[in-house]
């Protein structure tokens, strides 16, 4: 289903949005545990306290499904900590998304935890088909009324609900479409399971350009309004339209395997001479396409973009002065390295850059100006516009003009920097050929859109960024990743410190031969702990 739906109202049961939030949140009014005296439960009954017992736990699961099965929405609510939130989704599940005919069956308990199967039937305008999936609740002991009580979450009525989403069952505004790479493979969500939001998205913008007829679908749809919908079943087929992206489905394979190794982690690969995207991957629970829209402040791989800044304003040069102290303080704030590394006085730019030294850029924090990084970021590497348009949303990349401790911050990739995969591929692709090009998915002949520009780098700051990358590959930080790949090689790893998590993110972004790539772990180290594998296994596969 895609945006625009058109859809048979029933009665007067409308779409509704999915709402909910964890337990604890609803503790001040008693209706958010649910309300006494529905379910037989009296209001005179002495509140029990501490964990629900396995009889608790197998009593109110059986009560909620019982009434969900039935279609006793704001019964079934009652058996939650929130009915609030529950009764409208419940109501919604057999209104606008028309599922009827609901079998519920749970399996095995652990603990507080009940795991079930749910089999129920589709129907809209004289056609049908079953729906099947699995899914889990969790009862816990209600905060004011002591009750046992399904611990409200939208996935308990279905995984790939989220807060604020719709059930809706009719015609789809945006027709089908059959994606396929540069190849002309097909690209599937079965087969590549990262691109089942890219693929939405797709067809949510191209379907109508793309020659098909739209079909009858279930589908979840989301509130963000630039949020593509997500088809869960479809009961009559449309005709799809053929929509050609730049993607290389052996590359997309490779970056498919090597992020499942990794949880939360993201990467994007690019061809520099062209901008064209060769591969999309993440592994993440939220299902977030953090390769593309991630905003997170990229760590030490900042420092292609503060390099460049610190040779285009004529500060040093890859051969020029770059001390590495144990510290560096910049207004009040005190700054150091890595563990490990070991001070360097007379240190080149190319010695820090590729032993990853913080304390050699935050020095710089003296002589350059607020807004010398942001220029830089923007005119030649066109970050921080807001202009691109790949096909698909995306974050353009963010380096502001900020002063203060964080005028230093910014040059080593922290402070008020963000970045995403995507961004930073880029920026490795513009470093090694001196020209932007705006990464796209899609041809830019497809629909018209204009793409944006940026002065690139001059051929001096080129050689020198791709000199000093290739020598963290070789000998710096990036070496035991970037080891044994053949051809023009250069990498710049990263860590984000994250306020609040035990480990830093990991970064890391390289390039060999005509693939660019970056990739970005949450809470995974250095960079060489998970990003660095990752990208290495796509650089491996080539494009």
């Amino acid at each position: 289903m895609r945006k625009g739906v058109k859809a048979t109202v029933i009665g007067s049961v409308f779409a509704v949005m999915v709402g909910g939030a964890g337990y604890g949140a609803f503790n001040v009014v008693s209706a958010l545990d649910g309300s006494d005296g529905i379910g037989g439960v009296s209001g005179s009954t002495a509140k029990k306290t501490g964990p629900p017992s396995s009889s608790e736990v197998a009593e109110t699961a059986k009560k909620f499904f019982a009434a969900w099965e039935s279609g006793e929405s704001v019964t079934a609510a009652s058996y939650t900590n929130n009915d609030a939130a529950a009764g409208p989704v419940l109501e919604s599940y057999s209104g606008a998304g028309h599922i009827t005919k609901v079998k519920i069956t749970p399996g095995t308990a652990t603990g507080a935890t009940v795991p079930f199967t749910v089999k129920a039937t589709v129907s809209y305008d004289g056609k049908s088909k079953p729906l099947s999936y699995r899914s889990r609740l969790t009862v816990v002991r209600g905060k004011t009324t002591g009750r046992a009580l399904v611990d409200w979450q939208p996935t308990v009525i279905h995984p790939e609900l989220k807060t604020g989403d719709t059930f809706v069952t009719g015609e789809s505004a945006s027709p089908a479409i059959e994606a396929v790479d540069r190849n002309g493979t097909v690209l599937t969500k079965e087969k590549y399971p990262s691109l089942g939001p890219i693929l939405d998205e797709l067809r949510d913008k191209y379907g109508d350009k793309a020659g098909g007829t739209p079909g009858i679908e279930l589908s979840i749809k989301h509130e963000a309004a630039d949020s593509a919908d997500t088809t869960l079943l479809t009961l009559e087929k449309g005709k799809a339209g053929k929509v050609r992206t730049t993607l290389n489905a052996t590359a997309q394979a490779a970056a498919e395997k090597a992020v499942t190794k990794y949880s939360e982690s993201s990467i994007v690969a690019l061809q520099p001479s062209t901008g064209q995207v060769l591969a999309i991957a993440n592994n993440r629970n939220d299902g977030f396409n953090a390769a593309f829209l991630g905003q997170l402040a990229p760590g030490s791989t900042m420092k292609i973009i503060s390099a460049a800044t610190l040779i285009d304003t004529g500060l040093t040069s890859m051969n020029g002065s770059a001390p590495c102290p144990p510290t560096a303080t910049w207004q009040s704030q005190t700054f150091h390295n890595l563990t490990g590394l070991s001070p360097d006085e007379g240190a080149s730019l190319s010695d820090s850059f590729a032993r990853s030294c913080n304390t050699a850029f935050v020095k710089f924090a003296d002589d350059v100006k607020v807004d010398s990084l942001t220029t830089e970021a923007q005119d030649r590497f066109g970050l921080g516009r807001d202009n691109w348009k790949t096909g698909i949303p995306s974050f353009d990349g963010s380096v502001p003009a900020s002063g203060g401790p964080d005028t230093a911050a910014n040059l080593i990739g922290q402070g008020q920097v963000q970045m995403s995969p995507l961004n930073m591929a880029s920026v490795t692709a513009t470093a090694k050929t001196g020209t932007f090009r705006q990464p796209i998915l899609v041809a830019q002949s497809l629909d018209g859109r204009p793409l944006a520009t940026a002065k690139g780098l001059s051929a001096s700051t080129s050689a020198q960024l791709r000199a000093m990358m290739n020598r963290t590959a070789t000998s710096g930080t990036a070496a035991g990743i970037m080891s044994g790949l053949g051809g023009s090689i250069g990498a710049k790893t990263g860590s984000a410190e994250v306020d609040g998590q035990s480990k830093s993110n990991s970064w890391f972004t390289g390039y060999r031969n005509d693939v660019a790539a970056a990739a970005m772990t949450q809470d995974g180290g250095h960079g060489i702990d998970a990003a660095g594998p990752i990208v290495r296994a796509v650089l491996a596969a080539g494009g």
